[in-house]
């Protein structure tokens, strides 16, 4: 029959690509209006603003309608068929924000300068301080008051790198008093600490009385310091350390008197323990809220992370010396330059922040936030690495009686200044656990090289740092290319 189609069984199911579509029915004008047609319409910016049906759907349920209201309403089975129909009707939109975009993490990086100057100028104490210090080396080879010195910066720099997370913590939750308390309570116990541990180091019939004394002050100012520039009174502390460098700045000139240079120090120290003190008194009137407390436990990776941190800065300054005893030179150049270099390194984490900020709003794939990320963290390692670089061959060329500029001193310093950002990077991110792990691995690698022998102290820090940065290097590329760890 000519006005019918005559199809071969099975025929049709293989050659339905070849028929021509079919329109989809209209509703008639007179209907009443499709209720998807509806829900689309009120809900239009939300949907054109989803990435996935998924997200459509989780709308659709907290807006409070159930499968069965869905069923009865949309002639849809659930809230995920429904989403799908409805990611099918609306185009996919994504409007820039109302209000022009502001880059949280710019900051002006004279204020890191300025916090730099005010981690380097602690370290003119032990030129005012020498004559504490002076005296013959000890059976092992080592200067005068070498071990309390160590023993009391160690536990220094463990304890309030953990106090400092602690106080943060309740500054995070609003909460000023508590962190003051927090600060109040841990800063004189860790200056006690400190003190004691200097003088086991040092014997127990106090074999070097003047390196104790200043191992007990140097701990009573780490207390101190980290109070104020936990509530950022870097000003402070700068005044506080004024007579220090009053007394670096009059040794350049002729040698004070021992009594004078030891008021200096002592009036130093007494400014910033009664500046830290009047930070905290500030704060006994600041309202409360009835929130948890932060776990003490959360702060212990933190102290484990300036212990092993700590380590290798020791390593990195007197690894000969540990070595070699008091015939070999101490790389001061080198800790200089570590400790001037973190002000800019403070401002370069801002700037990789700002850039993986940059690359979150413009990436539309995940591997191009890789892309960008990994970029942003390839740049700023590179122009910390000039600084430092830059800061270790200028203090090699001031410092008179140094070690030696060889490749093996330079590259070492580099490797650990890759260990040390990135560290510091990923413990930014809320990834200090695998920050302190691996520094605590090349620490306790270099201490091991240190001991045995099998190489110099300059080939063991190559080595066992250059690891470290690898493995860095390749954790913060992985951990920092998710969205998530941007939030």
């Amino acid at each position: 029959m000519s006005g019918s189609l005559w199809l071969v069984p099975g025929e049709g199911q293989d050659r339905k690509d070849d028929l021509p579509d079919v329109p989809r029915p209209q509703r008639p004008h007179w209907a009443a209006p499709d209720p998807v047609d509806e829900l689309a319409q009120r809900m239009g910016d939300l949907i054109a603003g989803a990435v996935h049906p998924d997200e459509i759907a989780a709308i659709i349920e907290s807006d409070g309608m159930s499968d069965d209201q869905i069923k009865l309403t949309y002639g849809r089975d659930n809230s995920f068929a429904l989403a799908e129909e409805l990611w099918d009707r609306v185009p996919r939109t994504y409007p820039e924000p109302d209000r022009p975009f502001t880059d949280p993490w710019r900051v002006s990086l004279l204020g890191c300068l300025l916090r730099a100057l005010v981690f380097a100028l602690p370290g003119l104490a032990y030129i005012v301080g020498s004559h504490l210090l002076s005296g013959p080396p000890d059976a092992r080879g080592l200067p005068a008051g070498t071990l309390p010195l160590l023993a009391g910066a160690l536990t220094g720099w463990a304890w309030n790198q953990a106090l400092a997370h602690r106080a943060y913590s309740w500054l995070g939750a609003g909460e000023r008093w508590p962190a003051a308390r927090a600060l109040a309570l841990g800063a004189p116990a860790g200056a006690v600490a400190g003190a004691l541990i200097a003088w086991a180091a040092a014997g127990i019939d106090a074999d070097a009385p003047g390196s104790v004394a200043f191992a007990a002050g140097q701990a009573g100012y780490l207390g101190a310091a980290t109070a104020l520039l936990v509530f950022g009174r870097e000003r402070w502390l700068l005044c506080a350390l004024a007579p220090v460098g009053l007394g670096a700045a009059l040794m350049a000139v002729y040698v004070p008197p021992d009594p004078v240079r030891t008021a200096l120090l002592v009036l130093s120290l007494g400014t910033a323990v009664a500046l830290a003190a009047v930070t905290v008194l500030r704060c006994r009137r600041e309202p409360r809220t009835d929130g948890p407390a932060p776990r003490a436990v959360a702060s212990v990776p933190y102290g484990l992370f300036g212990l092993a941190v700590g380590v290798l800065v020791l390593h990195t300054a007197l690894g000969d010396v540990l070595r070699y005893g008091a015939k070999a030179q101490v790389a001061a150049p080198a800790a200089v330059a570590l400790t001037l270099s973190m002000g800019p390194a403070e401002w370069l984490l801002y700037r990789y922040r700002s850039r993986a900020l940059a690359g979150l709003r413009t990436s539309t794939t995940l591997a191009g936030f890789w892309r960008a990320t990994s970029g942003a963290l390839a740049w700023c390692l590179l122009c910390y690495l000039a600084v430092l670089a830059l800061l270790g061959a200028a203090g090699t060329l001031l410092w008179q009686g140094g070690p030696p500029a060889d490749a093996s001193h330079a590259l070492g310093l580099l490797c650990l200044g890759t260990v040390l950002w990135i560290a510091l990077l990923l413990q930014a991110f809320g990834a200090v656990p695998v920050a302190a792990a691996v520094c605590g691995a090349a620490a306790i690698a270099q201490t091991v090289v240190l001991a045995t022998g099998p190489l110099s102290p300059a080939a063991g820090q190559l080595a066992v740092c250059g690891t470290a940065a690898l493995v860095l290097a390749a954790l913060g590329s992985t951990l920092l290319a998710r969205v998530t760890a941007h939030r």
